[in-house]
């Protein structure tokens, strides 16, 4: 008797990822820990990481893998096109790690490690994140160095550029930048129009 084979459904059940994505460098750690579809391309995941952190999109970027780089194809600097490839294929399982780099300039390095691979829960919206913490550096603060620098200088009232740095930051005081703000609810509200339900409930 012929052994039954698995049903079409039972055979194509979505999964997702769980990933961490830290900020390398930083200290405290800045980091989300988000589910993503497991054939999310490259390119959309760029969009999750870009409005998971509260980064604004304004400069270059680039995946690491072992499987090659990522991004907008650039032949001179050996980037194949992040539409093409999709996140189960550059890290396929748990433990697998790759990397992130966002604006050539300042370097922000985003270490992402995949955490599980599970199935997609019905009636469960994809991307979100379920933690996190510490806010976003600003754009264009010197990478993490210069974003430690910005902090000290926030920090001194007396210091020499600490009237410059409120200015350029568009705050009047430095009590309205927080480090330490992170907000679950208003980043999945940024995801939300990324979002997809991979099993209808």
């Amino acid at each position: 008797m012929a052994s039954r084979r698995p049903s079409s459904s039972a055979r194509t059940v979505p999964t997702v990822h769980r990933i961490k994505v830290t900020l390398a460098g930083s200290r405290p750690p800045i980091w989300r820990r988000l589910e993503v579809a497991s054939t999310i391309t490259l390119c959309t995941l760029h969009d999750v990481l870009q409005a998971a952190f509260g980064w604004e999109d304004y400069h270059m970027w680039v995946f690491e893998s072992p499987l090659g780089r990522y991004g907008v194809a650039d032949r001179e600097l050996h980037i194949a096109s992040a539409a093409a490839k999709r996140l189960n294929q550059v890290a396929p399982a748990p433990e697998d790690r790759f990397s992130y780099t966002y604006d050539f300039g300042d370097d922000w390095e985003h270490a992402i490690l995949v955490e599980a691979v599970t199935q997609a829960e019905p009636g469960i919206a994809y991307p979100r994140c379920l933690a996190g913490r510490r806010a976003c550096p600003p754009e264009d603060c010197g990478g993490i160095w210069g974003y430690d620098y910005l902090l000290e200088i926030l920090a001194d009232p007396k210091h020499e550029e600490h009237e410059d740095r409120l200015e350029w930051l568009g705050l009047d005081s430095a009590d309205q930048f927080d480090p330490t703000a992170f907000n679950l609810a208003q980043t999945n509200t940024a995801l939300s129009s990324l979002a997809t339900v991979l099993i209808k409930g």
